[in-house]
């Protein structure tokens, strides 16, 4: 059975592939290779599948370097993307650098003019006082004149009684004395009228000097509330984005604030308040002034606690995220672990900087970190950069928000060059693109 079926093989193959003998003629003698069917069966399914292999192995090289091409690119776009986007950032950061200057320039100009409108103000009051003066004078001598008119014709009516009953006068004394005391009663009565026309000139001319004072403290008045509103709209778009970056940090303003002034008490503290009235209740356009210059205060004391805080990026050559805070699968292949920083990957020897004012703890190796700088900012805030190739500050250094700490590197427990950057307030480590974000719309 075995046999009948090799047979009917043996045939079946002889069909397709005859047998064939390959001759081998050499001087002495020619010898002969038989080639049957099952050994030319079994050469071609060999070169068959070496065929294959041969295909398909260069089919998935060819795929593997079409997928390394299109990634790689991918990866081109994607940086060149992230460039526009952080320069597009860096612009409007300026902008924004820019019109802040402008509103201080404005804010500057707007306090001059203030000023100058406080001293004209003051001295309209001036004025207005000396004319209050004026007219009370001018009514005390109306006042005198008119009870020394009375008193005269109460003397003249009094003489008058007196000529009456005098009997040894005779008709021509008095005649005499009547002309003498009707051209003396004459002479008063003109010179009283004469002085009460000119006080009556003297109180027109003052009632209009104050038409003319109370006018024009109605359109410093006016002029006053045109450039409060514009500084308090100023006030308004500068103090706000700040306010929202504090909170965004999960940082609460009104603390802050309290410890940037405590830090500051003695160097400036809070701004003087505007005094614009000389009485002694305090005016509106007073407690404008006032409420404006608190503002102000407000806004120095957010810039200051803005650069006590890391709201800034520790790369500014080109980079790209290669690990974000939190859980994450271990480089080194130990399993699901906590990552307390965020990864800036990027050329080997990119310029790291601080990213706030604070001092120096730490400039060395460290397990795991490599070589690892710390820095103490306010706030109880501590920002640390890991993996470094060069450490460029010292223990105890003084630094400022954007100088240079050390150059990017592979140093340490690490895959690649990179940065490992953490934030940490409290001693707790907190997610470092909180700060990065909340700063991307104000610096």
């Amino acid at each position: 059975m075995l046999m009948r079926f090799a047979y009917r093989i043996h045939l079946t193959l002889e069909r397709y592939f005859p047998e064939q003998r390959l001759f081998l003629k050499s001087d002495t003698e020619t010898r002969f290779i038989r080639l049957r069917p099952a050994t030319q069966a079994v050469a071609v399914v060999v070169g068959g599948l070496a065929l294959g292999w041969t295909i398909l192995a260069t089919a998935i090289l060819a795929f593997d370097s079409i997928s390394a091409g299109s990634s790689r690119d991918q990866v081109l776009r994607q940086q060149a993307l992230y460039e526009e986007r952080m320069n597009a950032l860096s612009i409007d950061r300026d902008l924004r650098a820019e019109e802040a200057a402008s509103a201080q320039e404005r804010f500057n100009l707007a306090l001059e003019q203030v000023a100058t409108m406080q001293a004209r103000l003051l001295a309209s009051e001036d004025r207005r006082r000396e004319l209050e003066t004026g007219i009370d004078v001018i009514q005390n001598t109306l006042r005198r004149t008119i009870i020394e008119r009375d008193e005269a014709r109460a003397a003249l009516d009094q003489a008058q009684n007196v000529a009456a009953n005098s009997g040894p006068s005779t008709e021509a004394g008095r005649a005499k004395d009547t002309v003498e005391t009707l051209e003396f009663l004459a002479e008063s009565l003109d010179g009283t009228a004469r002085e009460r026309d000119r006080m009556q000139g003297v109180a027109d001319k003052a009632a209009e000097q104050i038409a003319q004072v109370v006018q024009q403290k109605r359109e410093i008045e006016q002029r006053n509330d045109v450039i409060f509103s514009r500084l308090e709209e100023a006030l308004t778009v500068s103090v706000e984005p700040l306010e929202k970056m504090f909170n965004a940090a999960g940082m609460d303003p009104d603390d802050l604030l309290e410890s940037v002034r405590k830090g500051y008490d003695g160097q400036g503290g809070p701004l003087a308040p505007l005094s614009l009235s000389t009485k002694g209740a305090a005016s509106a356009e007073e407690i404008r002034a006032n409420a404006i210059l608190s503002g102000l205060d407000r806004m120095n004391l957010y810039r200051l606690a803005a650069f006590k805080a890391p709201f800034d990026n520790p790369v500014k050559g080109p980079f790209r995220f290669t690990s974000p805070f939190g859980m994450r699968q271990d480089p080194k292949g130990w399993g699901t672990r906590m990552h307390s920083g965020t990864d800036f990957a990027g050329a080997y020897g990119t310029p790291i900087h601080s990213t706030a004012d604070g001092v120096v703890t730490h400039a060395g190796w460290a397990s795991g970190y490599g070589r690892l700088v710390k820095i103490q900012h306010a706030f109880g805030i501590e920002t640390r950069y890991g993996h470094l190739a060069q450490i460029r500050v010292s223990v105890g250094q003084k630094v400022s928000r954007g100088d240079r700490i050390g150059d990017m590197g592979n140093s340490g427990r690490s895959t690649g060059t990179h940065l490992h950057y953490e934030v940490r307030i409290g001693g707790n480590a907190v997610n470092p693109m909180t700060f990065i974000k909340a700063a991307t719309n104000v610096f």
